[in-house]
């Protein structure tokens, strides 16, 4: 679809941003850009200081932190409870430079008491505590910046932030994760007095004493958050006038008013948008009733196309740019609300608009996003954004070629099932999640009969539990189609939806989903990672693309559909879970 400006912009030139309704922006408001903008821009912190996290960064500094405060507690005879300050001041330094500033000089004076005779940790603790402390200063100095040229671009135009953000939820899972965090690991530190081995009462006081630091940095990330997207809500915020779109991964990228091309974001921030989920039960089931008319109107169409086209997470393309105004004044960790135009102009979608107007008394909401941060703003680097754009440059290229893949894909498929009439048709686990299930195995294995003692078994039953849930579905899931529906394997009896229920059948990235329009149906989904160099290498189709175009077909022409009625046995998946349960259990005790 493309409105009047796209079919008037030159070819290969990028759309125009989506407009925002001139309603929606408060009078004076500042367009960010120019002078101001690069002031702000020059303000970045260097790039040897962490101002990005991401969950890797985290899986790779804690290990290493543990280890060294294992190490200061045998060798030093550094207090566990005091040895776990070394990875709580790495995961401080990532998350919360806030903290650094009080801790990096306790932990300095603490090894200077307890170091003794051992100058050498003493000292490369020192220097590390130091680097970490200049570290969170700089972020903590820069960020000031931000926030003082943010303020001083906004030229005092304030506006109040406007009503459909919503109540404040920012920072609740938060909170409620730090707490029980802390409760667990507090539970289990009380617990560890009355163990006889030293090592591992040891090991275990220090694992117990980071668990409870992780819960109350949750617990203080949460109220910060809900702190400052609370401010916003108090009295009215300096607004800015930007452009907007939703990047690749989810979040949304912010750019300057005048980039139109959207060449280099500013920064990124998680939101999310508000839904009323106290509506009354006349209003549910008028909304439930108009959802499903909406799916069988053009959400059958896009699921669909999603599974003849295989949509993959890795290789989602970014949103259209759009002009928004942000309420709030943007710098490293901040919390802000977007208001920015509809992806979708109100225009190309008739319906929903007359009924969102009739139901809102003749408003235009249809024409707005109204979203609140649900994460920090975190600016990008130059760097971050060579690497973005290579990133999705590549991104493209692989998306051509799966195309070509899928193609002939949807053709073989619809060639083998026109062939001949059958009574049911069934697909079911192969090489790919054999391949996966017997990496994750040997994965567990190594992990976690690698050390002795009560880390084994706790550290054991902890990914047993996780292979138990996981590798049944892996090994033996099946689907089975006959005239009536697909048959989908499960941990209890089989589940069944009918050809006209059925709504979604996707192979997105490395996941294969079957979903239904039933609202009491959970969405049925299987994973088997794939290696996408040698699909384009070998030019080999995924047998879950296989698998999505074939019933997809089939969901499409009922004369694709097999003519029998499935009668097979359903067995469960609870079963196999039990006995590799049982299995697992002997090896942890057995294996020495």
């Amino acid at each position: 679809m493309s409105t009047e400006l796209d079919s008037q912009s030159p070819p290969g030139a990028s759309p125009p941003p989506r407009p925002l309704p001139v309603h929606a922006v408060p009078e004076g408001a500042v367009a960010w850009s120019g002078e101001k903008l690069e002031a702000w821009a020059r303000t970045r912190p260097p790039l040897w200081v962490p101002a990005r996290t991401r969950p890797l960064h985290l899986l790779a500094v804690v290990p290493g932190g543990l280890i060294v405060g294992f190490w200061l507690a045998n060798f030093v005879e550094l207090p566990a409870a005091l040895a776990a300050l070394v990875p709580l001041q790495l995961v401080w330094t990532l998350v919360r430079p806030e903290v650094v500033r009080f801790s990096a000089p306790v932990l300095m004076l603490l090894l200077a008491w307890y170091g003794g005779s051992h100058d050498v940790p003493t000292l490369v603790g020192g220097v590390a505590a130091t680097l970490t402390w200049a570290m969170a200063e700089i972020r903590l100095s820069k960020r000031r910046l931000q926030r003082q040229w943010a303020s001083v671009a906004a030229e005092g135009v304030t506006a109040k932030v406007p009503d459909e953000v919503g109540p404040l939820r920012r920072g609740r899972f938060l909170m409620g994760f730090g707490c029980l965090l802390t409760v667990v690991a507090v539970g289990v530190l009380s617990s560890v007095s009355g163990w006889d081995v030293a090592t591992d009462r040891h090991e275990v006081t220090l694992v117990g004493w980071f668990v409870v630091g992780w819960g109350l940095t949750s617990l203080l990330s949460g109220w910060l958050g809900r702190r400052r997207a609370a401010a916003l809500r108090g009295t009215p915020v300096p607004v800015l006038r930007v452009l907007v779109r939703d990047g690749a991964d989810g979040d949304a990228e912010v750019f300057a008013a005048d980039d139109v091309e959207a060449l280099r974001p500013l920064f990124t921030v998680a939101t999310e948008e508000w839904y009323d989920d106290d509506a009354d039960a006349d209003d549910e089931e008028y909304e439930a009733e108009d959802q499903n008319e909406r799916r069988d109107a053009g959400e059958e169409r896009d699921a669909l196309l999603d599974a003849v086209q295989g949509v993959d997470d890795d290789d989602d393309q970014p949103g259209p740019l759009r002009e928004a105004v942000l309420y709030g004044v943007p710098h490293d960790g901040a919390e802000i609300v977007i208001v920015s135009a509809a992806e979708v102009p109100a225009a190309e979608t008739p319906e929903v608009t007359q009924e969102t107007e009739a139901a809102e008394g003749g408003g235009t909401s249809a024409e707005l996003v109204v979203e609140s941060s649900s994460g920090p703003v975190r600016p990008l680097s130059d760097r971050t954004v060579r690497h973005r754009a290579a990133a999705q440059r590549a991104r493209a290229k692989r998306h051509t070629v799966h195309e070509e893949l899928r193609a002939t894909a949807v053709t073989e498929s619809r060639a083998r099932l026109g062939d001949e009439p059958v009574s049911v048709r069934r697909w079911r686990a192969g090489w790919a999640d054999w391949a996966a299930a017997l990496f994750m195995i040997v994965a567990i294995a190594a992990v976690a009969l690698y050390p002795d003692g009560l880390t084994r078994y706790v550290l054991g039953g902890v990914l047993g539990v996780f292979g138990v849930l996981t590798l049944p579905q892996m090994l033996t899931w099946r689907i089975t189609a006959d005239r009536s529906g697909l048959w989908l394997s499960g941990w209890g009896r089989h589940r069944h939806i009918e050809w006209d229920d059925l709504a979604t059948v996707r192979c997105a990235g490395s996941v294969l989903t079957v979903d239904s329009r039933r609202e009491s149906f959970q969405v049925w989904s299987v994973r088997a990672e794939r290696w996408r160099w040698l699909e384009r290498k070998l030019r080999l189709v995924h047998p879950y693309e296989r698998t999505a175009a074939e019933i997809t077909a089939m969901w499409r022409d009922p004369a694709l559909r097999p003519e029998g009625e499935y009668r097979g046995r359903r067995m469960p998946l609870w079963p196999l879970s039990v006995v590799l349960a049982v299995g697992w259990a002997a090896v942890l005790v057995l294996v020495p």
